[in-house]
């Protein structure tokens, strides 16, 4: 089996996973039972997935993946938050009911600790990623620690809107895409900036000359 292959059908496995622990519970739903509903053997199943928790892991990867993708296409002329309110869109692979079951999962989060502790762990992978990105747009180094709090401060946005979007959206309603990117928005600029709305000097890290 290819990569790529692999790659589409541990997402699979994973909207397969979450659906059935979102309409039996986590408790009530075993890795067998997950890997009857895609038609996976069970045996292949435990080779992909050391947890049947872990098997959320693959959808939640594609939003942070859909964040990093974003910040790498920053233009210099603009701020971060209104390039963001403009230019973040889903991952390329993600399907039409993908964000709904991020929200879903984060959702259970609250009450599931080995969800949560997944969520987490997605979350931490992604902070190298963004320390890269914004290492090259600076021209610093990724170990800088002005460059890792600074990816540090969009990772903490990027989770704390998409868990005031999985709240608000609790009741079975999403909201439309343009509201969603701004709410992702206003916490970039409240990491950028502070809660009281007043600008910080510049958009970042100072470049180095």
């Amino acid at each position: 089996m290819s990569d790529r292959r692999r790659t589409l059908q541990r997402l699979e496995i994973s909207r397969a996973a979450i659906r059935l622990f979102g309409e039996h519970g986590v408790a009530a739903t075993g890795g067998e039972q997950i890997a009857e509903a895609v038609g996976l053997s069970a045996r292949t199943f435990w080779r992909w997935f050391r947890t049947k928790e872990s098997c959320v892991e693959p959808v939640l990867s594609l939003a942070t993946d859909a964040f990093t993708a974003s910040l790498a296409r920053w233009p210099d002329d603009t701020p971060l938050a209104e390039h963001l309110a403009r230019d973040y869109a889903e991952h390329p692979d993600a399907g039409p009911d993908d964000g709904d079951l991020v929200f879903e999962v984060i959702r259970m989060s609250r009450s599931e600790p080995a969800l949560r502790a997944i969520w987490l762990v997605v979350q931490e992978r992604a902070e190298p990623v963004l320390a890269g990105i914004l290492a090259g747009r600076f021209g610093r180094d990724a170990g800088d620690v002005a460059v890792r709090v600074h990816a540090a401060a969009l990772n903490g946005a990027l989770r704390v809107a998409t868990e005031d979007i999985a709240a608000a959206t609790a009741d079975g309603r999403r909201p439309p895409a343009a509201q969603l990117r701004a709410r992702l928005s206003a916490a970039v600029d409240a990491a950028i900036h502070g809660v009281d709305g007043e600008r910080a000097a510049g958009q970042g890290p100072t470049r180095s000359t």
